[in-house]
């Protein structure tokens, strides 16, 4: 079963309607318990970085993400939940992350973007950058979708799976060990994001 962590932020019906298309036994739920004894975890998101590390707090749940994480279970996070993976985020900030990932998320600014709007809405472009399980059978160039007005800047720049270019290049997605996470909306994709989906549900099923 892959549980999809629910506190209070995020897609989280797209996600697991996704998941479930790609063939996986899904369950969306708040219960730490259900997220510890999950094959695979996905934490979704959407909001302020600091409200969903509350929610994530008040709900208990952030000892049972860094635990799934840490032992091995394969993650995949999604939009703010790759970003809450990091060490902290500039959002009205500095405000501290679940630290599993050395890095720090940035806003999107700065004379680079030449006039184009934050937040980042809409299709762009991936560059490969290395290997990863959720990226096979993805195309360099393969489109995905966007909504975000921050992203991550990791410090260590060998888990940067594959990037994309709005004013700036940035990290889209990283993969370091049993971790994906993807600053683009897989459930929003249409077929990339659904494969890469059912890259993700196959690696569970691989190990459970």
């Amino acid at each position: 079963m892959i549980a999809v962590v629910d506190y209070g932020m995020g897609n989280l019906r797209s996600v697991e309607k996704g998941l479930a298309r790609a063939g996986a036994p899904v369950e969306v739920t708040s219960d730490g318990d259900r997220v510890l004894a999950a094959d695979g975890v996905v934490l979704p998101g959407v909001g302020a970085f600091g409200a969903c590390m509350e929610n994530l707090r008040e709900r208990g749940l952030v000892d049972p993400v860094r635990e799934v994480v840490l032992r091995g279970t394969p993650f995949l996070g999604i939009c703010l939940g790759l970003q809450l993976l990091f060490d902290e985020s500039e959002e009205f900030g500095p405000v501290g992350g679940l630290g599993l990932l050395r890095g720090r998320v940035r806003r999107l600014g700065g004379p680079e973007l030449d006039g184009l709007k934050v937040p980042h809405m809409g299709w762009n472009q991936l560059r490969i950058r290395k290997p990863a399980v959720e990226l096979d059978g993805i195309d360099e160039g393969a489109a995905t979708y966007y909504v975000h007005s921050f992203y991550v800047d990791p410090d260590d720049d060998e888990i940067v799976a594959a990037t994309t270019e709005y004013g700036i290049e940035f990290t889209a997605a990283i993969a370091y060990e049993n971790v994906f996470g993807c600053q683009f909306h897989p459930e929003k994709s249409q077929a990339v994001g659904l494969k890469i989906l059912e890259n993700f549900a196959r690696r569970v099923a691989s190990r459970s």
